[in-house]
């Protein structure tokens, strides 16, 4: 499964990072993110834009208060 964790990037890079991990990814896999906030805004822009992210699948959990670690699981489109 793979992780990025994206607390030391730019936010104005992380979400094109994203996306770029999830689109190399296969279909049954899951990209599992850290990030230091709720990545909401991450999650209705795939939800929006990416045919194969499963948002029924999509799991988030806070760890820290600064650490939120996010499922977000790709399927075939």
């Amino acid at each position: 499964m793979p992780e990025l964790d994206v607390r030391e990037i730019p936010p104005v890079t992380r979400h094109d990072r994203i996306h770029d991990a999830f689109d190399e990814m296969d279909a049954g896999e899951t990209l599992t993110i850290v990030n230091d906030h709720e990545p909401k805004p991450l999650f209705y822009e795939m939800a929006a834009e990416v045919p194969s992210f499963d948002e029924e699948g999509y799991e988030v959990r806070q760890n820290a208060p600064d650490e939120f670690v996010a499922a977000f699981p790709k399927v075939e489109p």
